[in-house]
C-alpha cells in the first residue's frame, strides 16, 4: 500500500475470479518455502540481487527469489536459448558466482552479499551495461546473461499481487472481462469501475528521470 495507488488492494476483487484463477493467484500469498535449485551457499547472493535490481530494501518483499528457484527447480524455462549462451539454469549459477567475483576483485569485499547497496548497485550497473570481464563472465555473453537473469526476476515480481497494487494493475480479467476498450486516456470514463485513480497525474517516466524514486 505505497507508492502510485496507496489505498488499491486488487484482492477487493477477487469474487470476480473463477476458482482456478483464484487458486493460482492466491498461492502466490503464502509464505514461501525453502529453496529447491540454489544452494544454501548461492542463496545469500540470490537475494541481493533480487532486492537490489528491485530496489526491495526492507519488507514486505515479493519472494522473487523463490520464484525463480520454483522455475529452475521445475524447468519451467521461456522455451528458447540464445545460441552463445549455456541453458538457463547454468547461466544463473556462472552469474551468481561472477557477482561474488566481481565485488571481491573489483570492490574487496567478501561476497556480494556483504557488499554495501552502493557496491551492489555499482555492480549491478556494470552488469546491466555489460561491462563486467574476467572470472566466470568470461563463460558468459555478459549483456545476454543479464536479459535471461531479468526476465525470470520481473516475471516473479510482476506475477505477484503486491506489484500489481503498486501499478494499479486491475488483476485478472477473465471471465469478467473488460467494459473500457478506448485507451487509457487519464479520464475516469476510460477506467474500469474497479480502477482507482492515482495518488499523483505525474508520468512516472518523468518522475524517475528526475531521481525521485
Amino acid at each position: 500500500m505505497i507508492g502510485r495507488y496507496p489505498d488499491y488492494d486488487v484482492l477487493e476483487t477477487v469474487d470476480t475470479w473463477d476458482e482456478a484463477t483464484k487458486k493460482v493467484v492466491l498461492a502466490r500469498l503464502e509464505p514461501p518455502g525453502p529453496l529447491r535449485f540454489f544452494t544454501t551457499e548461492e542463496e545469500p547472493c540470490l537475494r541481493a540481487f533480487c532486492d537490489t535490481v528491485l530496489a526491495q530494501d526492507a519488507e514486505p518483499r515479493v519472494p522473487v527469489p523463490e520464484s525463480v528457484d520454483s522455475k529452475l527447480a521445475d524447468g519451467r524455462l521461456d522455451g528458447y536459448q540464445y545460441a552463445d549462451m549455456p541453458d538457463d539454469r547454468d547461466t544463473w549459477r556462472l552469474v551468481l558466482r561472477a557477482l561474488n567475483e566481481t565485488a571481491s576483485s573489483r570492490y574487496g569485499k567478501a561476497s556480494f552479499a556483504n557488499a554495501d547497496p552502493g557496491t551492489r548497485e555499482a555492480i549491478v550497473d556494470q552488469f546491466c551495461q555489460g561491462d563486467l570481464d574476467g572470472g566466470a563472465w568470461e563463460r558468459l555473453n555478459v549483456k545476454r546473461a543479464w536479459s535471461v537473469c531479468m526476465r525470470m526476476v520481473l516475471s516473479g515480481f510482476y506475477s505477484h499481487p503486491w506489484a500489481w497494487n503498486e501499478i494499479g494493475f486491475g488483476g485478472p480479467a477473465y471471465p469478467r472481462g473488460f467494459m473500457r476498450l478506448g485507451g487509457a486516456t487519464g479520464d475516469a470514463a476510460a477506467r474500469e469501475p474497479y480502477e482507482t485513480r492515482g495518488a499523483t497525474e505525474e508520468d512516472p517516466v518523468r518522475v524517475v528521470q528526475r531521481g525521485e524514486l
